[in-house]
């Protein structure tokens, strides 16, 4: 006798989150977000649209950043210490001096409008990658794990999200404080801040937003390579480690250089 065909259906696939519940989960529930993205089929939204928003917001936080008279004023009195240093280190006449002035008084506006577009599309468009190519390697190379770059890629750009709260706290810091510098970091503790003074500089890399980034980062490695938080945590945050010191300790180096060359 033959049996009924069976009338029990496939299980069906996990709903997907939507877009903007992706876009805002991520910082509360990163860790349901990047799920979703391992889960799912890859979607180039995932990381088109954080970079959109970052360059958006990074164009609009200049535009309101350099139209305060303050801000200005107080970028150009560090363009032209930096003009005064040159001019006195190349030992120039006079009139040569008074020509480099003029140039850089002519075309310094333009250059300030110019990297204010520049930099914050740069930044949009090449984090999602670089922040991705961190998790894919450290994925597949210590964690033997198997998954596309461009996963890595979609959560790198998620992730993004925070650099796109990071730039409306920074913009607003900078309004109330009238440093061009100033962001959500220890630096805040000092009065005169200074560029090039070390211990400034510590104190600016002690960034709570720098931080939320590479801990969200961290999850999506964890959830991408089915491994624990901790364990992705500790090469995301040991590899900015590394990275950050090398470079500071090298832009210190440098500095002490020159330093002594004209001293």
């Amino acid at each position: 006798m033959e049996e009924p065909p069976s009338t029990i259906s496939p299980p069906a696939p996990p709903s997907r989150m939507p877009l903007v519940a992706r876009l805002t989960n991520v910082f509360a529930t990163p860790g349901d977000v990047f799920e979703d993205v391992r889960q799912s089929p890859s979607t180039e939204t995932n990381w088109i649209v954080p970079a959109l928003i970052v360059m958006v917001l990074g164009w609009l936080g200049a535009a309101l950043v350099f139209s305060q008279d303050s801000i200005r004023f107080q970028v150009r009195e560090m363009s032209e210490k930096a003009i005064e240093k040159q001019i006195e280190k190349a030992h120039m006449s006079e009139s040569q001096a008074q020509a480099v002035r003029q140039a850089a008084e002519r075309y310094g506006d333009i250059g300030m409008k110019i990297n204010a577009v520049l930099m914050p599309a740069v930044a949009a468009w090449v984090l999602p990658f670089w922040g991705g190519l961190l998790i894919w390697l450290i994925g597949k190379f210590v964690f033997k794990a198997d998954f596309p770059y461009m996963k890595a890629v979609e959560a790198s750009g998620l992730s993004n999200m925070i650099v796109a709260l990071d730039a409306i706290v920074r913009t607003l810091l900078i309004l109330v404080t009238t440093n061009l510098f100033a962001s959500a970091s220890l630096m805040l503790l000092v009065k005169n801040w200074n560029q090039e003074n070390t211990v400034h500089g510590l104190l600016a890399l002690v960034n709570i937003m720098s931080f939320w980034l590479l801990g969200v980062r961290a999850m999506a490695l964890a959830r991408l390579s089915n491994v624990s938080f901790t364990k992705a945590a500790v090469w995301i945050y040991g590899v900015w480690a590394i990275y950050t010191g090398a470079m500071f300790g090298a832009a210190v180096a440098l500095r002490a250089v020159f330093a002594k060359m004209h001293g």
